[in-house]
């Protein structure tokens, strides 16, 4: 363990060894430090945060702060983060709120790129890519291996689906179904532009895998039916792939929406 003599860490703070804590750092009460994580200089670590294993926070960084909801009053919240997360400089994630989920959580091996933020209450899961400013609000839903390019910004209670990829400056206000690319159109609006092929192929998925993702796209976006209908459709042609169906088992649970081309 190597905790530089500048640094301003409650007494409370519990810190395994071999992890860093670097010149000028403020590390809050209650907060959990894994093994191999390193905090960076004048980054500032708020009350009621877990950090897992080999995280790297960089300088400037703020994780685990009071969310930004005028109803949040103080009360414990967390913020729970996993393995191997990278958090580049003036990144922020900020604590769950008692009237959400009362935690904020990230999973593993995800990349927080420089000013990208991740708001109260979000659950973000594996191997993701935030690029610089982009931006998640409060109760979002982001899945595993998910690129968001720069300055996309996620409306509030939207769910990205896993494999999915966001172009820059993107405005996401309804959910992006798994397996999607989408870009913005009109007024920045995401809209989606097809499969995410050039992901999935590098992600290993097979050739029948991807046709029938193609298949399946074709049905709901590309023809006349109806939702329900396209979903009867592909249920009755495409049996046996389990992509196809957490794509539908995804659309059928979405609250706010499908985006659509």
């Amino acid at each position: 363990m190597a905790v530089h003599p500048t640094a301003i860490i409650h007494p409370s703070v519990q810190i395994a060894e071999g992890a860093e804590i670097g010149p000028y750092a403020i590390i809050e009460e209650q907060v959990i430090i894994g093994k191999g994580t390193s905090i960076g200089p004048h980054a500032v670590i708020g009350k009621w945060t877990e950090l897992g294993e080999n995280n790297q926070i960089y300088h400037m960084a703020s994780v685990g702060v009071a969310p930004q909801d005028l109803k949040y009053r103080g009360e414990e919240c967390w913020t729970r983060i996993g393995n191997g997360n990278t958090i580049r400089e003036f990144a922020t994630v900020h604590r769950g709120t008692v009237t959400g989920i009362s935690e904020t959580v990230l999973g593993n091996n995800n990349l927080l790129m420089a000013y990208s933020h991740v708001a109260h209450d979000c659950r973000v899961g594996s191997g993701n890519v935030m690029a610089n400013a982009a931006t998640l609000a409060g109760h979002v839903t982001v899945e595993d291996n998910i690129i968001l390019g720069g300055l996309v910004a996620v409306h509030q209670f939207v769910h990205i689906g896993s494999y999915a990829m966001l172009g820059g400056g993107t405005l996401a206000g309804s959910d992006v179904p798994p397996y999607m690319i989408a870009s913005f159109g009109d007024r920045r609006e995401a809209k989606l532009r097809g499969l995410n092929l050039i992901g999935l192929k590098r992600r290993g998925f097979s050739d029948e895998v991807i046709r029938n993702l193609k298949n399946a796209y074709k049905i709901l976006f590309m023809s006349d039916l109806k939702q329900v209908d396209a979903i009867a459709k592909i249920k009755a042609e495409i049996v046996g792939c389990a992509e196809v169906d957490t794509l539908l088992n995804f659309i059928e649970k979405s609250e706010r929406g499908i985006c659509r081309g």
